[in-house]
């Protein structure tokens, strides 16, 4: 099978992409994994937008949906931008534990959906009861390891992983695969 050129992709004006999201990991993470995917320089810029979900979504349809909700919202919003990127981040539960992950969505202009999921991770059970007494994943971080705002940092996985997968290296594997049907439009 040919693969497309690398040069196929490049062009001179640069796209713009709506991050639902100001977090700085997730406008952060946007740019690099559509800049690595596409081999061109980008136009980022986060806004507030909804996810219309709970601040601590759980189980894959909520953390989905979330995802989803904030490009809608940021289309709302910035209805010019040629793409929207939806990150949410979640939990889950099974017989081994509560685990974490989370969900990107992508739409561009043309209604082109792309959509991944990033790898999950068992929390520790401290970090689990804590979200069971009602607190969000990033404030757990906070007050077991005495961090502040670890989720504009590292988050969950930089402090689990001390470090070794950051929150951005952990969601930009997600985003590029969320673009594979924008890397191939002739199959999607």
């Amino acid at each position: 099978m040919n693969f497309p050129k690398r040069e196929n992709f490049q062009t001179s004006e640069k796209s713009l992409i709506i991050v639902g999201s100001k977090n700085p990991v997730k406008v952060a993470c946007t740019e690099s994994a559509f800049t690595e995917a596409f081999h061109k320089g980008f136009v980022v810029n986060g806004i507030t937008a909804a996810s219309q979900v709970s601040d601590q979504p759980k189980g894959d349809e909520e953390t989905y949906l979330g995802a989803r909700n904030r490009v809608i919202n940021a289309k709302k919003s910035f209805p010019e931008a040629d793409y929207w990127v939806g990150i949410e981040g979640g939990v889950g539960e099974d017989v081994r534990g509560m685990y974490a992950f989370a969900w990107i969505y992508i739409e561009n202009k043309s209604g082109l959906q792309g959509k991944a999921k990033t790898g999950t991770f068992y929390l520790p059970k401290a970090i689990a009861d804590l979200i069971h007494s009602g607190m969000e994943l990033g404030a757990a971080d906070d007050q077991f390891f005495a961090q502040e705002n670890s989720k504009q940092c590292g988050g969950s996985v930089g402090i689990l992983t001390h470090g070794a997968i950051t929150r951005q290296t952990y969601y930009n594997q997600a985003i590029i695969l969320a673009l594979i049907p924008f890397l191939n439009e002739e199959l999607f």
